[in-house]
């Protein structure tokens, strides 16, 4: 309580689980925030990103949008990591700049918006059970960061699997490398020291449909195995889980994960 009077300000639960989050997803706009905090309206989470900005605990920026305007972003302030433990992560900018051709933050936000799918798409039998980030190299020699791994409680028991979010960014030979290395991690032994399970899937997410494609190519050429593959537009049209994803070669839409029948 003595922490809450020094900042000004009565920090909710809500509060916390917010800036816990920011904490591994580091900078996020109003949507994630609703998701990511538990907020149901939309009047409520302006509210408290507002509050919590202006006691130093947040800081904003503004991002441009297609449609020409700018929108909010947020991330921690060194006083709101230090308040949740956490290190400072976010765009290392001043509060109320705007942001142009940010690479990071334009990729983080991406990130986000498949984690917050995660969080709130369901299914028969299925249930979200965590999520990791990462800020180095996912194990001692291994020179591979993922964008986030997660995993979910199903009928046949725990599904775990890295994500990959391509928006254009990274040549087609990042991806070969990418790829051997995955593979090598996969047969190391390594993941199930690290996770408790035995295999894993990478979940990769391109921005379009013919970037996918070609990623998907790379891939097939090395393996058929591990790699499951989609794109923003089927998963803002049709949902994450639908049985829309496609393996490294073949043409049939399989479902993420199975349901229950």
């Amino acid at each position: 309580m003595n922490g809450n009077k020094r900042i000004g300000l009565v920090v909710q639960e809500r509060d916390r689980r917010l800036l816990r989050e920011l904490g591994h997803v580091r900078v996020i706009d109003r949507e994630q925030a609703k998701v990511l905090g538990g907020f149901s309206s939309t009047t409520r989470v302006n509210t408290r990103l507002l509050a919590l900005t202006r006691v130093g605990l947040l800081k904003r920026f503004f991002l441009g949008t297609r449609a020409g305007g700018a929108k909010a972003l947020y991330s921690l302030s060194p006083k709101g990591a230090k308040f949740i433990g956490v290190p400072d992560r976010g765009p290392q900018r001043r509060n109320d700049t705007a942001l142009v051709g940010d690479l990071f933050v334009e990729h983080q936000l991406a990130v986000n918006d498949i984690y917050c799918a995660f969080k709130t798409e369901s299914l028969p039998g299925v249930a979200f059970r965590r999520w990791v980030a990462f800020f180095e190299p996912i194990a001692q020699g291994v020179r591979l960061i993922p964008d986030g791994y997660v995993e979910f409680e199903t009928p046949s028991g725990i599904f775990g699997a890295f994500l990959e979010v391509d928006l254009g960014s990274e040549s087609l030979k990042v991806w070969k490398d990418k790829v051997k290395t995955y593979l090598t991690y996969a047969v190391s032994g390594t993941f199930e020291k690290q996770f408790g399970l035995t295999r894993f899937r990478v979940l990769v997410v391109a921005h379009s449909e013919r970037r996918m494609q070609s990623i998907r190519r790379v891939v097939g050429e090395t393996t058929d195995k591990i790699f499951w593959f989609q794109n923003f537009e089927s998963i803002e049209r049709d949902g994450l889980l639908a049985p829309r994803w496609l393996r490294p070669r073949g043409e049939y839409r399989l479902p993420l994960i199975k349901e229950l029948p």
